[in-house]
């Protein structure tokens, strides 16, 4: 038996309609802080992640699914969606409309990581990008944004926030950071040694429960940060506390990409086992320009759309989402079958899943089965209804039933709504 390859998942009926009602809330709150939806390609050039993601990222050096199509061209699946953006602005010069532009959308992304729950190697993710907005108010109203598509779906959450700099401070924390790791460079993993020279910031980030260690005494960014990035982090906080939002200050944000610049900030679960981040984003000024488009500042951030349904099972606040019909339609005889096939269409016009019968079932079978499909009202068509236009609309839970004009379709519409 041919099975899906390890690290993906079947999203299947009755687990989509609720993946459907996420992502109907999450466009909806979306759509209230005035985001367009952009739609992108499911792999581009290589080098837009080299050079977008950056060279000693993990996603750069470890998880990318790339490979060389016909014409010899590196091609890799999207890993995230930011870089994928940006490509699309500068290409399409979207930069020239009104600012801010505001965008957002649901992917699927591709990383070659251990599975494990809440992580997966084809993953779904929702994100959005703001481009153009350089001030604190940008970042603060971003962040409200993934603050109330999380209260819409009822999950409680708490929002940790770091600055990590800007291309002037960053260089002194850089050298502090390099210095205090030198020092102890015999303990780091192979990747952290690496790391070292190239981007001392990414061990931060590091899983090594030794390198985790070392990181937990390591220079915090908030002790170099310039006057202008420290001046911005406060007046964060100012707006942060405007809107009711509580924070928390954790100076090991660092985030996994190497584009972040001043703000960055998390979403953390505590309803998925252990601690988890459930949505993460930051400030990556600079990033437009470093891809050939002009100077543009930029913000956004990126749910896992997986952790947030572990999140929503753990606290037991899924949805019943059905998708039974209101009514089924029994028929007995090919000419009652050929009734019911015509009034289940004329029902959906009126916005009513009307279903009936398709394989031949006995009468007693289909009653059996519109039990089990959770169809709310049922009547029986055969030649006696069909002859007098009259038939018997039953509810199925209470079993009350009442006389119905088989052609009056817009009457039958409210009852069964």
């Amino acid at each position: 038996m041919i099975q899906k390859p390890r690290g993906t998942i079947d999203i299947l009926p009755g687990e989509s309609e609720v993946w459907q009602w996420v992502e109907k809330t999450i466009k909806e709150t979306a759509d209230l802080y005035g985001y367009s939806e952009i739609r992108l390609p499911t792999f581009e050039s290589s080098e837009l992640y080299k050079r977008g993601v950056g060279e000693t990222s993990d996603v750069v050096q470890k998880e990318m699914y790339s490979f060389e199509d016909n014409d010899r061209r590196s091609i890799t699946l999207r890993p995230e969606g930011t870089a994928g953006v940006v490509r699309s602005v500068i290409e399409n010069s979207l930069a020239t409309g009104v600012m801010p532009l505001s965008l957002y959308y649901l992917i699927s992304c591709f990383r070659y990581e251990k599975p494990e729950a809440g992580r997966s190697r084809e993953f779904y993710q929702f994100g959005v990008e703001q481009f153009g907005a350089q001030n604190p108010a940008a970042d603060a109203n971003v962040i409200s944004l993934g603050y109330d598509i999380f209260k819409n779906l009822g999950l409680n959450v708490s929002l940790e926030i770091n600055s990590i700099g800007c291309r002037h401070c960053r260089p002194k924390y850089h050298k502090a950071l390099h210095d205090y790791f030198d020092n102890c460079r015999e303990d780091l993993c192979d990747t952290c040694l690496d790391r070292l020279n190239k981007n001392p910031l990414r061990i931060l980030d590091c899983k090594s429960p030794v390198c985790s260690a070392l990181a937990e005494k390591a220079p915090k960014t908030v002790d170099y940060l310039c006057p202008e990035c420290a001046a911005h982090m406060e007046e964060l906080k100012k707006y942060l506390d405007a809107a009711g939002i509580k924070y928390t200050v954790n100076p090991k944000i660092v985030r996994g990409l190497d584009y972040y610049q001043r703000t960055v900030f998390e979403f953390i679960s505590e309803d998925i086992g252990s601690k988890s981040t459930i949505c993460g984003g930051g400030r990556y000024d600079g990033l437009v320009e470093e891809l050939g488009g002009p100077k543009l500042s930029g913000i956004g951030f990126a749910m896992g759309l997986t952790r947030v349904m572990l999140a929503l099972k753990a606290t037991d606040k899924l949805p019943e989402i059905s998708n039974s019909p209101a009514l089924y339609i029994a028929s007995m005889g090919d000419n009652a079958r050929l009734k019911s096939f015509e009034m289940s269409l004329a029902l959906k016009k009126h916005g009513i899943n009307a279903s009936f019968d398709q394989v031949g079932r006995s009468l007693k079978a289909q009653m059996k089965y519109a039990d089990k499909t959770g169809a709310r009202f049922s009547c029986v068509l055969g030649d006696s209804e069909l002859e007098a236009g009259k038939a018997t609309l039953k509810n199925m839970s209470t079993g009350e039933s009442q006389e119905i004009d088989i052609a009056d379709v817009e009457n039958i519409a409210k009852l069964v709504k």
